[in-house]
């Protein structure tokens, strides 16, 4: 077991699933774990269970609200204000949503919580992740990433047309992967690496709710090829914390084994270009 004693670590989407797990594994490893989440009672809930598994009581929460930039905005300085360095940061947080929403930003909904949300957050920590360097960032991201093999929407980021839950789920799957190589490819020189990783088909409640019949049809057929939250979530905390992957950075990941990635998200000037439409959406990361 890696010790992660005097590591700090902020983790969206902590409260449950591998984010939970992840939390819980740190905490265990010494690291002092913040857990960015969306429900107070569940954070607090997910903190009291941390403790008495782990006898960490050093895990603390942040209350943020991925669907609102700015929420993230505050959140982001709160931790600023809160903490004098971060050493791991874990864009976990995921949604899918059954049917197509507009945020009060004017993005679709699962591309803002899944990527421009992460990327806001990450933008505006990035001056502490440098200064408490060497420091890693780990995104979260799947292979559902493949449905999304036309590459970004840059023409129609909203989905005005053609929009299907699991392809915007892989849109969104797609930028965190190209989000990544970019980051990699910025942060090059200053001690933060970046990586991503696919956790597999984890076993939980994701992707089911508000789908009906449908939802339990898929969910249930699913459940037999699935793993628990602690096999998903072991690539994860092996990127946080362990030294076998010091300073490999723009990497995918499944498996602890580098993994292959859609063509077009190699694409460098999509990665870039992909970058800059986040900035301008975020007004962070310039």
């Amino acid at each position: 077991m890696v010790d992660m004693r005097g590591k700090r670590v902020l983790i969206t989407g902590a409260s449950r699933g591998i984010g939970l797990v992840a939390a819980r594994d740190l905490a265990r490893m010494g690291a002092d774990v913040v857990m960015l989440v969306r429900s107070a009672e569940r954070g607090e809930a997910a903190c009291r269970a941390i403790a008495e598994e782990t006898g960490n009581e050093r895990t603390e929460l942040l209350i943020c609200d991925l669907s609102d930039l700015f929420s993230v905005c505050s959140a982001a300085n709160e931790y600023i204000r809160r903490y004098d360095r971060l050493d791991v940061l874990i864009a976990n947080a995921g949604a899918i949503y059954p049917e197509r929403r507009i945020t009060e930003h004017g993005n679709e909904m699962t591309f803002q919580v899944n990527h421009l949300a992460h990327f806001m957050l990450c933008s505006i920590l990035e001056p502490l992740l440098r200064a408490s360097a060497p420091a890693r960032v780990v995104t979260v991201s799947s292979d559902s990433h493949y449905l999304a093999w036309r590459g970004i929407r840059f023409d129609d980021l909203t989905f005005e047309t053609g929009w299907w839950p699991f392809g915007a789920y892989a849109h969104s799957k797609l930028a965190n992967i190209m989000f990544c190589y970019e980051h990699a490819r910025r942060v090059e020189g200053t001690g933060v690496t970046s990586t991503v990783m696919h956790p597999g088909r984890v076993r939980s409640d994701f992707g089911k709710e508000g789908y009906g019949l449908f939802g339990t049809v898929v969910g249930r057929a699913t459940e037999l090829i699935a793993v628990s939250p602690e096999q998903g979530a072991d690539t994860l905390v092996w990127l946080a914390s362990s030294e076998k992957v010091d300073g490999i950075s723009g990497a995918y990941f499944f498996k602890r084994r580098t993994h292959r990635s859609l063509p077009v998200s190699m694409d460098k000037e999509g990665q870039r270009r992909l970058w800059e439409v986040s900035a301008a959406l975020t007004g962070v990361g310039v």
